[in-house]
């Protein structure tokens, strides 16, 4: 089985570009969903205790946490140690069960896969991206989201450019989903003659 790393910075297209692999019948494990999962109940404990006032009722109030993190890489850090180890667990299990059902490829949604060393646990790297205005009206437009929080976020990730320079492909979402579907098809038949 392939194991696909997918990336790319905030606003890129990485969520819809997972969701093209999934319509195609391929197997993909979504980082963040899994820590929405984890925050939903088992790592609210931790996480309280860590940061008190960021949890409430059995869950994590993912507002206070990110107010309680954000600009303090101290916290980051202590906020990384507990949530990683359980979504690389979680991830460890979808893996498993992708390649005894027989996946040919599997994809792990990674958003932050070179800033955290992950291109070594898979075979290739698919890296998405769109031109930076694209990117930052697409950031924008999202609820909550401001330009400070934004440069934030931008702050703590590798540039787009240096993301395409490492990647083994590059799928550019500035296009449209339609273009962007075309890519996921092309980059499926070039794996099926092997990774890289």
């Amino acid at each position: 089985m392939i194991v696909v790393g997918l990336t790319g910075s905030i606003g890129m297209g990485k969520s819809t570009t997972a969701d093209l692999f999934r319509r195609r019948g391929v197997p993909v494990f979504d980082a963040d969903e899994a820590v929405h999962r984890l925050y939903a109940g088992p790592l609210a404990p931790a996480v309280e205790a860590a940061f008190p006032g960021t949890a409430a009722s059995g869950a994590v109030d993912r507002v206070a946490l990110s107010r309680a993190v954000l600009g303090d890489p101290a916290a980051l850090r202590r906020l990384e140690a507990i949530v990683h180890p359980a979504v690389r667990a979680a991830e460890r299990a979808f893996l498993a069960e992708a390649a005894s059902a027989g996946a040919p490829v599997a994809v792990l949604d990674i958003p932050l896969l070179y800033e955290t060393g992950r291109e070594a646990d898979v075979d290739t790297v698919v890296v998405v991206s769109a031109p930076a205005d694209v990117q930052r009206a697409r950031v924008l437009a999202r609820p909550g989201m401001t330009a400070e929080k934004f440069d934030a976020i931008l702050a703590r990730q590798l540039p787009d450019a240096e993301k395409r320079a490492r990647a083994h492909h590059v799928i550019d979402t500035g296009s449209g989903v339609e273009a962007a579907g075309a890519a996921v098809d092309r980059l499926l038949a070039t794996l099926r003659d092997g990774p890289g």
